[in-house]
């Protein structure tokens, strides 16, 4: 990522974990980024006048920086005051109750863990646009359930067969998988009536427009297709870059956008608001899958949580089996880098959390241990 003006809530990034000023525009050509292929206009790139980076350090700081001016962000601080209030309002959400076993299954998945990362992007988005944090929670709860539901029936035998999820056995190798599918699905239909009778203070029209955006990012037109592409592109040799993109887009970064797009729209943000924030959406979607491509070949099921090398057994195709593992992170530096642009047309202090998620995202490969 190109070096950036100097700003008080960041510390100097780390050089072991952040290249230094490893500029991106010498390296365009050495392989067709899908990037190239969206018009001029789509991405602008206006001068960004922050940049919150996550360090070794629990907070980011920097020695030189007067006592008067804002204190540093704290981003571990922060994802694990976000983290815990998603996992309270899951919890209250989701109780035990009849029928025993599908409550059961729905809150094994649920509660499993995990970083939280969609419902943190989706306050996030709520507060960058001025919002109260808790107006964006129950969306951010109905997020995390869509996107439990989604691990659910990837892990199916039917779908990746995965033996491991964040750490432990599937739900179908605990619960079977006629409950495993049923809890799913269950997931699913609760997540758009939690929107709909948790969310308060947000005007009627809002609503209805969090629940359709919602709607088409895990549909045929979402999260659903890139699923049924992924599925029907296994063991086929001549797929390109172009259709690699339409599989994430569609199967990862369709839900991190609507996550973001919640939000904002839930906080009261301008229809230029949100379309801006939809933009960083987008680059961090498909960053977060270009680097789970590299995690799935660089890291051990123990670090990850889940099996790694499984796109390599099931011969899909990915960033690394097309392009290679260094050209792939220096497609991911790029799609950081285009998502904090999109950024700098808001308050620096609100939009702190939302680079910081960028950088995480783009950095976890060394950032495992962090949080």
């Amino acid at each position: 990522m190109g070096s950036r003006p100097f700003d008080p809530l960041a510390s100097q990034p780390d050089p072991d974990i952040y290249p230094p000023n490893s500029s991106l525009i010498s390296r365009k050509n050495q392989f067709l980024s899908p990037l190239s292929l969206r018009k001029p206009d789509t991405f602008p790139v206006p001068p960004l006048s922050i940049s919150a980076v996550l360090t070794k350090q629990d907070t980011l700081k920097d020695e030189n920086t007067p006592e008067s001016q804002s204190p540093p962000f704290n981003f571990k601080a922060y994802m694990v005051d976000k983290a815990n209030s998603v996992n309270k309002a899951l919890d209250d959400a989701v109780s035990l109750r009849d029928p025993l076993t599908i409550h059961e299954s729905m809150r094994y998945s649920l509660l499993a863990g995990g970083k939280r990362v969609r419902p943190v992007l989706c306050i996030a988005s709520c507060e960058i646009v001025g919002g109260h944090p808790s107006t964006a929670v129950p969306a951010a709860c109905a997020v995390e359930m869509i996107h439990t539901m989604s691990l659910m029936h990837d892990d199916l035998p039917c779908m990746d067969n995965d033996d491991l999820r964040r750490g432990k056995p599937t739900n179908h190798k605990v619960f079977g998988e006629d409950v495993a599918v049923l809890a799913g699905d269950a997931l699913l239909a609760f997540a758009f009536e939690h929107i709909a009778t948790a969310t308060r203070g947000v005007s009627s029209d809002r609503i209805v427009r969090v629940i359709g955006e919602l709607a088409k990012s895990i549909g045929a037109e979402g999260l659903v297709a890139g699923q049924v592409v992924d599925i029907s592109s296994e063991g086929i040799s001549d797929v390109g870059l172009e259709h690699l993109e339409f599989i994430h887009r569609h199967k990862t970064a369709a839900l991190l956008e609507g996550s973001v797009v919640l939000g904002a729209i839930l906080g009261g943000g301008s229809d230029d608001e949100v379309e801006k924030l939809r933009k960083f959406a987008r680059c961090i979607g498909l960053l977060f899958q270009v680097v789970d491509d590299i995690l799935d070949v660089t890291k051990s099921s123990k670090e990850l949580g889940k099996t790694a090398g499984k796109d390599l057994v099931a011969d899909k195709v990915t960033y690394p089996k097309l392009i290679g593992i260094e050209k792939s992170r220096a497609f991911a530096e790029e799609l950081n880098k285009e998502a904090q642009d999109q950024l700098s047309g808001f308050d620096p202090e609100k939009a702190a959390p939302l680079i910081a998620l960028a950088n995480y995202i783009a950095y976890r490969e060394k950032l495992m241990w962090c949080l």
